[in-house]
């Protein structure tokens, strides 16, 4: 049995939590807040909280002996003053409330000590998910990378719907696009499967999509539409 204490209540936690506690591999001692000072031995202390508070946190545990992670993207792990000091990183975007299959989330790990990130490989198959040795610079790149595909992602989401919504048009019809879009870069190359009228040049297209838009989304049509054909 693998001993857990996550410190934390954001929704990174709260998931962790629940896939804590059913998971027959995981003994959660005690899910803590950020007073710590009877914090419980365990195996594995896993802070989960902003990241701005990382640090605080991880000196208020620099003389604890077990191995310290943090789950954050973009934090160095050598923030965690520990001689057993690691990342647990969930690559996903969380949402309150919303139910949470693990097995589906790459889990980015990092260790100081080579040892160590066994055990956090254990801790990732209890889940039944897949495990990534990813260090502290790989793992700012690949936050950097979310971004883009997430993010950004959903923010073209929204100027589609707007676009939909002022032409009373439904947003749904847009669905099956988008599913298929997600689908296809799992086996194509996303520079392969780029489509539209970016891709082949069709200016008199281009020129029409611009005159229908406001100021703010021809600069992003034009920006997007000029990285596409310079690549």
């Amino acid at each position: 049995m693998i001993k857990v204490v996550i410190i934390g209540q954001g929704n990174v936690a709260s998931h962790l939590t629940h896939a804590f506690i059913s998971a027959s591999e995981i003994t959660l001692i005690q899910l803590n807040s950020r007073n710590l000072e009877n914090i419980p031995t365990a195996d594995v202390i896993i802070i989960s909280v902003s990241d701005d508070a990382i640090t605080t946190i991880a000196k208020q545990l620099k003389n604890s002996k077990s191995l310290v992670v943090h789950t954050s993207g973009t934090v160095a792990m050598k923030v965690i003053d520990n001689q057993r000091r690691g990342v647990f990183y969930p690559l996903q975007s969380f949402t309150k409330d919303k139910p949470v299959n693990f097995s589906t989330i790459p889990f980015c790990l990092e260790t100081r000590n080579s040892e160590d990130i066994i055990l956090l490989e254990n801790l990732v198959q209890s889940l039944q998910a897949k495990a990534y040795k990813i260090d502290s610079e790989q793992r700012k790149k690949l936050h950097l990378a979310a971004v883009f595909v997430n993010n950004f992602t959903n923010h073209m989401y929204q100027i589609g719907q707007e676009i939909c919504l002022e032409n009373q048009v439904p947003f749904e019809v847009l669905f099956p696009l988008i599913e298929e879009t997600a689908k296809k870069i799992t086996y194509v190359n996303p520079k392969a499967a780029q489509t539209g009228p970016a891709k082949r040049n069709d200016a008199q297209t281009i020129k029409n999509h611009l005159e229908q838009l406001n100021s703010q989304q021809q600069e992003i049509y034009t920006i997007i539409t000029k990285s596409i054909q310079e690549n």
